[in-house]
Order: C-alpha cells, then structure tokens, then sequence
C-alpha cells in the first residue's frame, strides 16, 4: 500500500492513467447498451468479454440467428447488447442482443419521426385492421393500418408482401415501444409531384380530345386524360339541358371531348365542360313570348312533371299541376310518354335564371268556368259517387271531369252526418244543388239536403219566448228528446229545463207519447239552433197567473206545486 502514498510518482500516475481509461471506456449499468467482444463459441453458445465484468456473458445462438446476425458469429467480433443484470442469484451476468437492437432500432425511428424523413420497410404479414412491416435496417416490426397501404382500395396485397419499399412514420408510442406507419403518404406524395407537372400543361380554353368516361357521381362525371389524369365535368356543364344524374347521358368507356374551364393549383384539379363546345340553346328565347301556344317534345318524364324542348337543346319544365285543370299533381307518366308533341302555353321566361314554365291545361277551358256558365249557384245538376271519406261526398259531376265536394253536413237536414255518409256508396247516380264553385281554387262544393225544404223554416213565425206544443219521444237521465208538432226536428230538452222546482224536474215521469207545451228559449237561424224549456213557460205563466189572479192552467200544461202557494201570498197582501 505504500505505492500510494506519493501520488506524484510515475508509477501512481501511470496506474491512475490506466485504471481511468477503463473505466471511461465502459460505464457499467444495467439497462445500457454496451459493446462485447466474442471470444469463444460451442454449439449452443457465445461467449463474450465485456471489459469491467467479473465474467464473461453468454448469448444463445438462437437468439443471433433470429435477429439476422449469424454472420456476426466469428471470434473476435464486436456485437451491442443491452446488460439487463451484472449479477442473477446465481451469480451470472445477463445480456440480450435482441433487445439492443430493438432499441437502437426505436432510437432511428424516433430521429426519422422527428425530421420527418421516410423509412425503409417491407410487409411481412397481415394482420387485424392492417398489415405489420419489418423496418430494413433495425427488423422492428411497425403496424399499418389498411386504410395507410394505397391511395386507392386494393382488393388483393400480396403482390406488395416481402417488397422493400418506402413508408412514412405517422405515430410513435414511446411507453408502449409501438409504431404506426403509412404506405400511402409514400405514393400520394409521389403522384402529388408527377401531377402537378401534368396540370401545369393546362390552360382554360383547352380543348382536351377524346376524353374517357371513367364514372360519375351525382354531382358530374370524371374523364380520363390520356391515363394522366383525372378531370370533372359537374352536372350543370354536361349539358344546356336539365340533367338529373351523369348516367342518362354517359356510358363507361365513352370518349367526348372537353372545354377546361378552371384549373385549381393547389388541389391539383381541373374542371371541364362539354355544353360550352356547341352554341347556347338559349340565346334563341327571344324567339318566343309568353302566352302564346307552341308544340313542345317531351324529352323526360319525372315524378314532379315532365321535361319537354321547344327547340334541340332548349328545355322547359311542364310541372304536374299545369297538366290538368281537374286533377291536381297528376303523374306525368298516366298522361304522356318520351317522344310525344304537346300543345303548351309559355306562362313564364325567366333569362337571368334561364328558365321557362309552361302549362298544357291553359290550352283548354277552364272547366269550371264552364261549369259555371251552365250550372250557376243555385243550380241542380246529377253526378255519380267517386269516392267518400269519414267526413265527405265526392261526386264526379256528370259532363264534366270535376269531382264535387259533398259534405256530411249537406247530406241531410235531420239525419245524423256520419250515420247519414253511410247510405252513400261507390257509382251511386244522385242529384245534387250547386252551392259553391271556386275557379281559382278549383273547387266546387254541392249539396243534397238543400233540395228538400228546409224543416227549420217551421220556426220562422217563431220568436223566443214563444210557446210550442211537443211531443215526448224518450226520457232518459239526462232529460226529454222532443218532436214539436208538424215538425220533423227533434229537440232535447235538458233535466235542469224541465220544471223550476226541483221534485218537479225528473225526466222518469214521462214514459213518451205526452204531449205538453214548452216555451222557447233560443232560436238562431244562422247557427239554426233552438233551445226549448219547460222551466221557462213555467216562469212565463206563474208571472203572468200571478199579476191577473188567473184561474188554474190550461190541462195541456204540467201540474205547477208552486203556483197556488204564490197567488196565497199575493191575496195576503192585498188585505
């Protein structure tokens, strides 16, 4: 220990100097990455030194083998492996190959991830949602999704397995140790590139020859250029026509030529149109005036109307509800067909929108007007039971294609309305009075109980207060159905109208057939009410018995309790 003591002698120095520069050499902690040495192989094993152990580590040729470093098994040859214990309980030290590469291999795809550089990688397998890729230089494995491996659907992959080629690092997990690549960045990148010199030979107002129809959308159709390009005609310029979708023009694999209209730098995208190569159609609207009769071809037929052409390449819309005068939104399909020649009158030009309307049924009468000038209000005229509903008639008036409106409260003066609609039947012949007819609605409305005397006129020498015989007709706990007589009305009369005292008021003393006298207590001839009470004449005559001393009432009348007590009390007061 002597040695020690001077530490400025060239023997102290000279051991410091060498113990130092071991030591620098290899900082021994688990968890690093360290570099060995082979120094002896058997069959099974590697033996390495690792300067700073206490012994030599052994690596399982295996282990080699699988991660594509059997040419490193030579003596003498440096290899990385991560120390993962200087001592186990049996005092060995623990070293994997394996795992040193894996993490280097995490370290340069951490550098690519964050210079955003491209990595070199090939598909070694599928797997659930996307296939796993082998990083060339490391052999870490990375998943891409199947939405990352093309830029387009790809039925079949294996053409692209075992391939060398770039991919883009899009997601790195650091806790987990996973990563996420994407083959398709890779290639749109490189079509980004090649397309943007393909746009840059384009100009508006290029004529592009012999375009082909790839597919369309119902938005327009695309057209391959020379297998360069993808270009868009949109709907409104594939023709001066109306056109509802691509496919009632064009069949895949056609060739037509095309006019650029706009060319989009930074989305790569050029538009084109066909209908700008031949003359608008429209400029020749000054050609036709609105109101006047012209001969259209109808050209399409829809469920709202039908598309007709004045002229090639000029359309109109003839809307379902100008087909007919009678029947509303009609199906243009029941009516016409491709190819037919109509009468139609312009209605409408519109040049800053480049629409017209046009009716067909304004080239005839309007037949309500002629049904006006024949069968005014007031009228009778015979028709034939179309149709019914829970609340209504509808009769087809005979000589004319109108359906009238018959409702169940026009059905019959007496009757209930929904017992009455039950007596009318499909293809029933009736006569009916024409109440209503309204030429800009289209509408007319008839009725069948006003070709009977009306029974309400019975009222009309009639006031309130007035007094009518009736006839009781049924009793219930409510009160009496009564008939007044040479009437075919029936009234109720409720249980609280039936006597101003209370022991009076039961509707269990009448059993019908009675025949006694009420007072009026509301009559409307507009709302063609009446109200009838019992209680009210009993009112009436008690005022009037009482100011005169009248005798008793007249048999026809209910037996009053009360009125007897009142003229006592009256006769009282005169003493």
């Amino acid at each position: 220990m002597e040695i020690y003591k001077d530490l400025s002698s060239p023997a102290s120095q000279q051991f410091e100097k060498l113990l130092n520069t071991q030591l620098s050499k290899n900082k021994i902690e688990e968890g690093k990455i360290i570099e060995g040495k082979i120094t002896k192989i058997t069959e099974k094993y590697v033996f390495l030194f690792i300067p700073g152990l206490k012994s030599e580590p052994v690596i399982d040729i295996n282990e080699m083998k699988t991660i594509g470093m059997q040419d490193k098994i030579v003596e003498g040859e440096n290899i990385s492996v991560l120390l993962e214990k200087i001592e186990d309980k049996n005092g060995d030290v623990i070293v994997s190959a394996q795992k040193a590469k894996k993490i280097k291999g995490w370290y340069e795809l951490e550098k690519a991830y964050e210079e955003n550089e491209s990595i070199n990688g090939k598909i070694v397998s599928k797997c659930k949602g996307g296939v796993i890729v082998e990083h060339i230089e490391t052999q870490s494995l990375m998943f891409c999704p199947g939405s990352q491996i093309s830029d387009k659907p790809i039925k079949n992959i294996d053409h692209l397995i075992g391939v060398e080629q770039k991919f883009a690092i899009i997601k790195l997990d650091k806790l987990r140790g996973n990563a996420c690549v994407s083959r398709r960045q890779i290639v749109s990148s490189s079509k980004k590139e090649d397309k943007a010199k393909i746009v840059e030979r384009f100009k508006v107002g290029d004529i592009i020859k012999d375009a082909t129809v790839k597919g369309y959308s119902s938005f327009g159709c695309f057209f391959d250029v020379n297998n360069e390009i993808d270009v868009l005609v949109h709907l409104q310029e594939i023709s001066y026509s109306r056109v509802n979708h691509p496919d009632e023009i064009f069949n895949i694999g056609e060739k037509h030529d095309l006019k650029v209209i706009s060319i989009d730098n930074e989305k790569l995208q050029i538009g084109c149109s066909i209908k700008q190569l031949s003359p608008d159609p429209f400029e020749h609207i000054s050609n036709y005036e609105v109101g006047k009769k012209y001969k259209v071809k109808v050209v399409k037929i829809t469920d709202y109307g039908c598309f007709c052409e004045l002229e090639s390449g000029l359309s109109t819309l003839l809307h379902s509800s100008e087909i007919s005068w009678t029947k509303k939104n009609i199906s243009a399909k029941k009516i016409f067909k491709v190819g037919d020649h109509i009468d139609c009158i312009i209605t409408e030009i519109d040049k800053e929108k480049r629409r017209v309307a046009i009716s067909h049924r304004l080239t005839v009468e309007n037949p309500y007007l002629s049904l006006e000038k024949k069968y005014p209000i007031g009228s009778e005229i015979e028709g034939t039971v179309v149709s019914t509903n829970e609340y209504a008639v509808y009769v087809k008036l005979h000589n004319f294609d109108i359906d009238g409106f018959l409702h169940a409260n026009d059905l019959s003066y007496t009757g209930k309305p929904e017992e009455e609609l039950k007596k009318f039947k499909k293809g029933l012949n009736l006569k009916v009075k024409v109440l209503e007819i309204n030429k800009d609605d289209l509408k007319v409305r008839v009725g069948l109980k006003q070709l009977e005397k009306d029974p309400f006129d019975w009222f009309k020498d009639k006031k309130v207060n007035d007094t009518i015989t009736v006839q009781v007709i049924s009793s219930d706990n409510k009160g009496l159905m009564v008939k007044p007589e040479g009437s075919d009305l029936q009234f109720s009369i409720k249980k609280s109208q039936i006597a101003v005292s209370a022991a009076d008021a039961r509707p269990s003393r009448f059993v019908g057939g009675e025949r006694i006298d009420a007072a009026i207590a509301e009559l409307n001839f507009e709302r063609r009410k009446v109200s009838l009470s019992i209680k009210l004449l009993e009112e009436l005559q008690n005022k009037e018995a009482v100011s005169k001393f009248s005798s008793p009432l007249s048999g026809k009348n209910l037996p009053f309790s009360s009125l007897s007590d009142q003229l006592d009390d009256k006769k009282k007061d005169k003493k």
